[in-house]
């Protein structure tokens, strides 16, 4: 074992403090990464504060995480020492399961093994995120990062990337689709950029007006603010695709009725309580409500390529480890711009 340093939770609600804890030695399918960036998202927040549920104390949050690889096992082929790396929001699945052996990992029917507030396969070894100095991790759940990328930017792209990219990959977003986006938040401003250089038309739909601008120089080609009845209902029948970033409690079917024939609604955000839904709206046009949860490490390096072909890094504020409470408070009054991200080098 290593002794290495971090933030911590140590109960439910508590502030992040400075934390010594130990990181397992790294065995012939590991690698060990210098963590050099580390992104604050909003499930961390959720996490430390116990709002999903019973968590494990202490706890060092964290699953946007970007540095370099210091060591590498015996038995790993596919990284070097020096290499840039990143980590996303789990560390290891059965690999045996048929959503495992369809490259779908994050969806793996026996153990997925999360970065942090979690469990090793053992079912009792807890797991430590980002927010520290390093991290070991098996080498086949760790992803290679283009160096043409602006690293500060990189670390979001583990989770808010992969989490648009997904949904908009698995509903073909492109040439002739018509996509919108709700919200333009850490998740938004992703799904923004990356179905703009997919080549779809692209629409922000926010209730914000003020994001207006940010939208149009994200990529997207309209905007539309929510709070206007009318412009909403001029959508009306329109879009082939919607992510929805959203993690508030809303009322979708509005933005259902903008769904043209065939179209799918999907949810990334996690809001607080379950939606109501009126079934007839999705008949009319035969549409579709689904869900998407970040996506599998196959999926995720095709993810971190397509952003180094198009240099699409997150727009982010780079703070130090002493303003991480600070930061949290933050990002629940919608006070970022877009995405918060740790300079581990001040842990």
């Amino acid at each position: 074992m290593t002794t290495t340093r971090g933030y911590a939770a140590q109960t439910a609600g508590g502030k992040l403090e400075a934390w010594e804890f130990e990181r397992r030695e790294v065995g012939v399918n590991d690698v060990s990464i210098d963590i050099e960036y580390a992104g604050i998202c909003h499930s961390d927040i959720h996490q430390v504060r116990e709002e999903w549920g019973p968590a494990i104390f202490p706890m060092v949050p964290g699953h946007e995480i970007v540095g370099r690889i210091v060591e590498v096992g015996s038995a790993v082929s596919n990284f070097k020492v020096g290499d840039l790396a990143g980590i996303g929001c789990f560390v290891d699945s059965c690999g045996e399961c048929k959503n495992c052996k369809l490259g779908k990992n994050n969806y793996c029917l026996t153990h997925t093994t999360w970065t942090y507030n979690a469990t090793e396969a053992d079912g009792t070894t807890p797991t430590y995120g980002g927010y520290s100095k390093n991290i070991v991790a098996k080498a086949d759940h760790v992803l290679h990062v283009s160096e043409s990328l602006d690293i500060t930017g990189v670390a979001p792209l583990l989770c808010a990337g992969v989490t648009v990219y997904s949904p908009l990959r698995h509903w073909n977003a492109g040439p002739g689709k018509n996509v919108a986006v709700m919200g333009l938040g850490g998740l938004g401003h992703m799904g923004v950029k990356i179905a703009a250089a997919m080549g779809a038309h692209v629409t922000v739909l926010s209730h914000s007006e003020s994001k207006r601008d940010d939208a149009l120089a994200m990529g997207a080609h309209t905007f539309i603010c929510t709070s206007d009845a009318s412009a909403l209902k001029a959508a009306q029948n329109s879009f082939d695709i919607i992510i929805n970033t959203v993690s508030a409690d809303i009322d979708l079917q509005p933005f259902i009725r903008t769904l043209g024939m065939w179209g799918t609604l999907v949810c990334v955000g996690a809001p607080g309580k379950p939606y109501s839904i009126d079934g007839g709206e999705l008949m009319t046009q035969q549409r579709s409500l689904a869900g998407s949860g970040i996506g599998g490490i196959q999926e995720t390096q095709e993810m971190l390529d397509f952003c180094a072909e198009h240099g699409i890094v997150s727009e982010v504020e780079v703070i130090s480890a002493s303003q991480i409470n600070e930061a949290y408070d933050r990002v629940v009054a919608s006070d970022v711009r877009f995405r918060f991200v740790i300079d581990t080098a001040t842990i």
